[in-house]
C-alpha cells in the first residue's frame, strides 16, 4: 500500500505551484491531463516506500507549458492553468482537503497583490533622491509645524538653515520700543 506524500501549493492568476516534499524520491512518474487530474508517484528512502498523490485540480490545465524539477529533497511542479484566472480552491471537490496537502506560503501571493506583467516592480532602486524637495503638491491646509517643531533635524544643510533664520525672522515684541512716550527709559540719568 502506498503513502502520501506531504504536498505544498501556491497560486497564481496563470500558474499554480505544486511541491512534493518527499527526499530521495527515485522512480519518479506524473501524469498531468488537461480536465486538471495530477497524478504522481514515486518510490522513497532505503526501504523502497511507494508513495502516491491522485488529485482532482479545480479547473482545467495545459499540459503542454507546465514543467517539472526533480530535486534532491522535493519534486516541483510548475502547472500552467488553461485560463488565466484565480481558482477559490486547489481541489474540484469542497469541503476539507486531505490532511497531506498544504498552503505553500513562501509562494503564496493574494489576488489583490499580485503585480501585473505590465506594472514596473514596487522594489524599484530610486537612489539618492530626496522626496521632500520634489513640492509635489496636495498639502494645501496641511498644517506640517503643529506636529513639533524639529528644528534639530540634521537632514537640513547649513545653506537651509541660512536661508530659513533669514525668511522666518519675525521681530520679538520685547525688541520693539514702545511708541508710548511713558514707557521709555528715562534719558536723564
Amino acid at each position: 500500500m502506498s503513502r502520501h506524500p506531504s504536498v505544498k501549493w501556491a497560486q497564481r492568476s496563470d500558474v499554480l505551484y505544486l511541491t512534493v516534499e518527499l527526499p530521495d524520491a527515485q522512480d519518479v512518474k506524473l501524469k498531468l491531463e488537461p480536465e486538471g487530474k495530477f497524478h504522481f508517484s514515486a518510490i522513497a528512502g532505503s526501504e523502497k516506500i511507494p508513495y502516491e498523490v491522485d488529485i482532482d485540480l479545480f479547473d482545467a490545465i495545459d499540459v503542454n507549458n507546465s514543467k517539472a524539477s526533480v530535486g534532491s529533497r522535493n519534486i516541483c511542479y510548475l502547472v500552467k492553468k488553461a485560463e488565466n484566472k484565480w481558482w477559490d480552491r486547489l481541489l474540484k471537490q469542497g469541503g476539507k482537503s486531505p490532511v497531506f496537502l498544504k498552503v505553500d506560503w513562501d509562494k503564496w501571493v493574494d489576488e489583490d497583490e499580485e503585480e501585473p506583467e505590465n506594472q514596473p516592480a514596487s522594489d524599484m532602486d530610486f537612489g539618492d533622491i530626496d522626496f521632500s524637495k520634489l513640492n509635489m503638491g496636495g498639502g494645501e491646509g496641511l498644517n506640517f509645524d503643529a506636529a513639533g517643531d524639529d528644528d534639530d533635524d540634521e537632514s537640513d544643510t547649513e545653506e537651509e538653515d541660512a536661508a530659513e533664520a533669514s525668511t522666518s525672522k519675525v521681530p520679538d515684541t520685547k525688541d520693539v520700543p514702545s511708541a508710548d512716550p511713558k514707557d521709555a527709559p528715562d534719558s536723564k540719568a
